[in-house]
């Protein structure tokens, strides 16, 4: 389409970005919290150019930021123990995610894999943090993200 504008997104580890882009999230993120009210003392507190963040400041954001609203579907690799995947789902609650489906294959060799669609719009925590918090659940090896919409 002529004229549209559209946006392809990635989602790319932070350590193969360049530094500058690396410099504009965190300039992001400070004025977020308030931590510097205008931008040059934001790009001043993190060694970053003024031009340099105009350059990225519209093509960058957190993760979270992204996901916010959204749904996503999580890749669990779950030990077949009693109670795993309770707990799992149980973290996901108490972060007031809402869990869409959930899909588990039969257990092999003492290993499960689940994947959990929720929506995170009413979660109190980030989508970000939600994954790391069930990382460290006992009883799970892996969580990847695999898909949001």
């Amino acid at each position: 389409m002529v004229g549209k504008k559209t946006h392809d997104f990635l989602i790319v580890s932070k350590n193969i970005l360049p530094e500058a882009i690396l410099k504009t999230a965190q300039a992001k993120e400070l004025l977020v919290k308030g931590e510097v009210y205008t931008i040059n003392d934001a790009v001043e507190r993190v060694g970053l150019s003024r031009s340099a963040y105009y350059k990225y400041k519209d093509g960058v954001f957190p993760f979270y930021e992204a996901s916010r609203e959204r749904i996503i579907t999580i890749s669990l690799t779950l030990e077949n123990k009693a109670g795993v995947l309770s707990h799992v789902l149980n973290f996901i609650a108490s972060v007031k995610g809402n869990v869409l489906t959930i899909n588990q294959g039969i257990p092999l060799q003492g290993i499960a894999n689940v994947s959990v669609s929720l929506e995170t719009a009413g979660m109190v925590d980030t989508p970000e943090n939600l994954l790391s918090g069930l990382g460290e659940i006992d009883g799970v090896r892996k969580i990847e993200l695999i898909g949001q919409s």
